[in-house]
């Protein structure tokens, strides 16, 4: 490993690093369901190893800035561990077994849902289907203000 190597992984997982303590210290509210800031965390991180196995790069450059870089330090896999230690600790097995499946399963989702997101926008870009693309964009924001309207709700309702 050169000397170009190694500042690039160090460039990526600053990044990756200042962006898993900005989502770790800003979560800390309650967002109207019981998810820890490292299963967010996780499940960020497979979203974007999704798109990044999706976009196939070629460059070696950029998977190492990005795949060894930057996910290896905004991921907490540590932390879940950790995490499961201490529920087995304090012998909380229902919990544990819950908060495994939970990140398991999640993580995976999020990870086929970066890479389908990149597949469908490559192949409509590819056709050049702009009204597909456009209709596409406009379904992400409806479904994102109604999430939004979703944890408002529940948010008032816990409060």
């Amino acid at each position: 490993m050169d000397f170009s190597s190694i500042s690039i992984i160090l460039l990526g997982s600053t990044f990756g690093l200042i962006l898993r303590i900005f989502i770790q210290n800003n979560f800390k509210k309650s967002i109207g369901f019981d998810i820890q800031n490292t299963s967010i965390v996780n499940f960020l991180s497979s979203f974007f190893l999704g798109i990044l196995v999706a976009l196939n790069f070629i460059n070696n450059e950029i998977l190492v800035l990005f795949y060894s870089g930057f996910l290896g330090c905004f991921s907490t896999f540590s932390s879940f561990i950790y995490q499961l230690f201490i529920l087995f600790k304090k012998r909380k097995f229902l919990r544990l077994f819950f908060h495994y499946i939970e990140v398991i399963i999640f993580s995976f989702l999020f990870f086929y849902l970066g890479y389908c997101f990149i597949y469908f926008l490559y192949k409509i870009l590819n056709e050049g289907n702009w009204i597909k693309f456009i209709i596409f964009f406009n379904l992400i924001i409806i479904v994102n203000l109604f999430t939004m309207l979703f944890g408002f709700w529940i948010s008032r309702k816990i409060t």
